[in-house]
């Protein structure tokens, strides 16, 4: 069976701006890749509410899973939670549960829960509440789509637990090769070697270090096997 598939969209003019470096990409990357999740797509959009409900439609339809990251806030511009729920065609509103956790967390803190902080308590109707152990204000997975936080202590502890509810497959394993020449001596016998093994994915990824050019070759692959038996064609090929 092959694994399950995953894409990550990525909401915010911060991002796209360059005011803020998303860091949240490198770390689902990671955590899908040892889970046996293929993440294969990956994509930023703007705070506009049909850039955001077209690439909700798009990349739910086409992939296992959709994970969104930003954009649930109480400022005017969080509207995450109502297009995810226009693209399912799924009425919005403040739910009960949501709304509770959010009085207990701010009357903890001495706060009150005004009505900007009441938007984070908006919920699509037969959505499931993701826990936000950091700051309360919940995500939620509807369908396929597990819309959480784009702070990056928020987004990972939601990750963390969505991750349970999600059946993974064979994790992808790695193995590297540095090799000091040139990316055009190495091209030829690594593009050999991924004719003969081509259930494994193989990357050459170069570098200069004292005016001497090399690269990191990288092969993955789920049967470890084939790695080892791989790698040592490639050593072989390229001695120390």
């Amino acid at each position: 069976m092959p694994n399950p598939t995953a894409a990550m969209l990525v909401i915010g003019d911060e991002i796209l701006s360059g005011r803020t470096r998303d860091a949240n990409m490198h770390h689902l990357a990671k955590v899908l890749t040892q889970r046996g999740i293929d993440l294969r797509e990956v994509r930023v959009v703007s705070d506009d509410p049909d850039a955001i409900t077209n690439a909700v439609k798009t990349l739910s339809d086409t992939y296992d899973h959709l994970f969104t990251s930003g954009g649930i806030g109480p400022t005017h511009d969080d509207i995450t939670a109502d297009n995810v729920a226009r693209a399912f065609d799924t009425p919005i509103d403040v739910r009960e549960d949501a709304r509770a956790l959010l009085a207990a967390h701010y009357e903890k803190s001495g706060q009150s829960l005004n009505e900007a902080r009441l938007r984070m308590a908006s919920i699509p109707e037969g959505a499931t509440l993701i826990d936000n152990p950091v700051s309360a204000a919940p995500g939620f997975t509807l369908g396929n789509v597990h819309v959480m936080a784009g702070v990056p202590r928020i987004f990972e502890a939601m990750l963390e637990s969505v991750l349970p509810t999600i059946t993974g497959g064979a994790p992808v394993l790695s193995q590297t090769l540095q090799i000091m020449r040139p990316e055009g001596d190495i091209a030829g016998p690594l593009a050999e070697l991924a004719r003969r093994y081509p259930d494994l994915s193989m990357g050459s990824y170069p570098f200069q270090r004292e005016g001497a050019f090399g690269a990191n070759v990288v092969l993955r692959g789920p049967d470890p096997e084939r790695l080892d038996a791989a790698m040592a064609e490639l050593r072989k090929a390229f001695p120390e």
